[in-house]
């Protein structure tokens, strides 16, 4: 089995001696399985970009496994960190807490120091996040309700169905067409906790995972088998009585492919676990701004607006709609807009635009013509060769106007202050 990791944009040689971090064939076959993506476009090439002799990662990061090979990418965050191999555990760690928030995990700090950050690659980690929490949550029990059930019975049990007793057992007096609420444990949520078990249990080689699978296995072996695509998400019901199982249902929902992943290789085994990290960014920032923001007079709003740039004045029809990726209102008034930026803004003192593209800057000017806003920011990700903390890099006039258009970056692998770093970033 050949495994490897690769940061966003850096290439990885292929080829047929032994030079090569990895053959032609393996090669071959991820593209094949980045292709199956609808992440990778029709080439796969937003995830994997396929020279004549290396192949290189986009802004996709994740997952991507054939027979025989698995890739991992990882996103390009500036680590404080010795050696690849702890460069790449601190990585995850940051990754996974990103998917947490984004996807509303409580991940407490026991359940940290056990995941296998430096050993494991991402989705072995998941994998192991997700066993874990299942174990735990069983020893609770698993969850039962009342489900209506219909029997022929040689005695009554609940009431008697007499329309189906007066026509399909009318030639059989011996049996009673009953009709009865049994508590079962064959429901909708533990269905799909079986799924995501017999699932990770074909795509998982850690031996540590495998053992916990076989065990969570054993104690889901009463429930209905359903495939992925049959399972109903939309039957599950929690309450009080059941909300540890929120994680659990959110975590198998990413493995099954009904968030960020799709699996499909043909008649090869594959599969791919993949997250386009412009939006994970985009919606990590979203939602912790809303907690920098709790209790406030401001409210956050993620892809919203969706005003017009332009309008026919023959038939009012309207066209180029925008969609900013944040706004913050105080009512309704949009007092902040923030875009954010997958990318490292640029550190050359004799650059003044910083590596800020003139699309993007036409961008914020346009939203705040449009939503009539003031206070524009282009947010980045913060790495080690800006000068100084995280935080504010720049502020300029937009042209005679009183808008001002901020440059900032928030340091996300300190995820106990970014709520604090946004929030200082408001004016």
């Amino acid at each position: 089995m050949i495994r490897r990791t690769l940061l966003e944009w850096q290439s990885i040689a292929y080829g047929d001696d032994e030079t090569k971090q990895i053959p032609a064939w393996a090669a071959d076959r991820l593209v094949a399985a980045a292709r199956k993506s609808p992440l990778g476009g029709e080439s796969g090439g937003r995830i994997l970009a396929h020279g004549r002799s290396a192949l290189r990662a986009q802004q996709v990061v994740g997952i991507v496994a054939a027979n025989n090979c698995v890739l991992e990418i990882l996103p390009k965050i500036d680590v404080d960190a010795e050696g690849d191999e702890a460069a790449h555990g601190l990585i995850r760690r940051t990754l996974v807490h990103l998917l947490a928030v984004v996807m509303d995990l409580d991940i407490d700090g026991g359940a940290f120091a056990e995941l296998g950050w430096q050993k494991d690659s991402l989705l072995e980690i998941l994998i192991r996040l997700f066993s874990l929490k299942l174990i735990d949550a069983l020893r609770q029990g698993m969850p039962r309700h009342y489900i209506e059930r219909e029997e022929e019975l040689a005695t009554l049990r609940g009431r008697l169905d007499v329309r189906r007793q007066f026509t399909r057992l009318a030639a059989n007096p011996s049996r009673l067409a009953c009709r009865f609420d049994e508590l079962s444990p064959d429901i909708a949520l533990n269905r799909i906790m079986r799924a995501a078990i017999e699932r990770l249990r074909r795509i998982s080689r850690s031996g540590d995972n495998q053992r916990r699978l076989v065990e969570l296995a054993f104690a889901y072996a009463d429930i209905a088998p359903v495939s992925p695509q049959a399972l109903r998400w939309d039957d599950v019901r929690l309450d009080r009585t059941n909300a540890r199982w929120k994680d659990l249902i959110a975590l198998a929902r990413l493995l099954l492919g009904e968030r960020f992943q799709t699996t499909s290789m043909g008649e090869q085994a594959g599969f791919s676990l993949l997250f386009e990290m412009n939006t994970l960014f985009e919606e990590y920032i979203g939602r912790m701004l809303r907690r920098a923001l709790a209790g406030s007079e401001l409210s956050v709003h993620l892809q919203g607006g969706r005003l017009y740039c332009l309008e026919a004045d023959e038939d009012g029809r309207r066209t180029f709609q925008t969609r900013p990726d944040i706004l913050i209102k105080r009512g309704a008034e949009i007092v902040h807009i923030v875009d954010t930026k997958w990318k490292g803004i640029g550190t050359r003192i004799d650059d003044p635009k910083r590596g800020v593209s003139q699309s993007d800057v036409y961008q914020m000017m346009a939203y705040g013509e449009l939503y009539d806003c003031s206070a524009l920011t282009l947010l980045y990700p913060h790495h080690g060769a800006l000068d100084g903390a995280a935080g504010a890099l720049g502020r300029h006039r937009v042209g005679s106007t009183a808008r001002f258009l901020h440059m900032a970056s928030v340091d996300i692998t300190d995820h106990r202050t970014v709520a604090a770093q946004l929030s200082a970033l408001l004016p």
